[in-house]
């Protein structure tokens, strides 16, 4: 008898340190993600070749996460999970592995924001990786993906 035996791959984490309030710090991340979003990472120029314009999430638990293209086209992402500004933030990220979206797929994405003195620190979480299946070979490429995509964020401070 053989036993197969898989290990969970470890969550992707990235804590960042800015100079703003928690208020702030939650702000742009949410309602400013279009402005330091990494275009390139974008569902809509990958299939009809139009460029990303902006990245929304509604703000609410149930609300939409979506990316809107410069030719009108929308994208879903995934959906708001939990809205509880300005501590934290949960999305389900329901990109696959071919970065196209499946309503009936789910990793989860968790943003926390914890205010020190002038700064704030912004811990960030993508989770339940182990979902990809197959596709988890991209999982360095994701971590490497969110650290630029983060740096973003985090250039809108400096």
């Amino acid at each position: 008898m053989t036993v197969e035996q898989r290990i969970k791959p470890a969550p992707i984490r990235k804590t960042m340190r800015v100079k703003a309030s928690r208020e702030r710090a939650f702000e742009v991340f949410t309602a400013k993600m279009g402005s330091w979003w990494f275009k390139e990472h974008s569902v809509g120029s990958r299939v009809n070749n139009s460029p990303q314009a902006d990245v929304v999430i509604e703000p609410r638990a149930g609300g939409r996460w979506y990316e809107v293209c410069e030719n009108g086209a929308t994208y879903e992402w995934g959906r708001v999970l939990a809205w509880e500004p300005p501590a934290r933030l949960a999305l389900a990220w329901q990109l696959t592995g071919q970065f196209e979206y499946d309503s009936a797929f789910e990793t989860t994405v968790e943003v926390s924001f914890s205010e020190d003195g002038d700064y704030t620190e912004v811990v960030f979480e993508h989770r339940d990786l182990e979902r990809f299946g197959e596709a988890a070979e991209l999982l360095s490429g994701m971590d490497n993906g969110w650290g630029a995509i983060l740096d973003g964020y985090e250039r809108q401070f400096a």
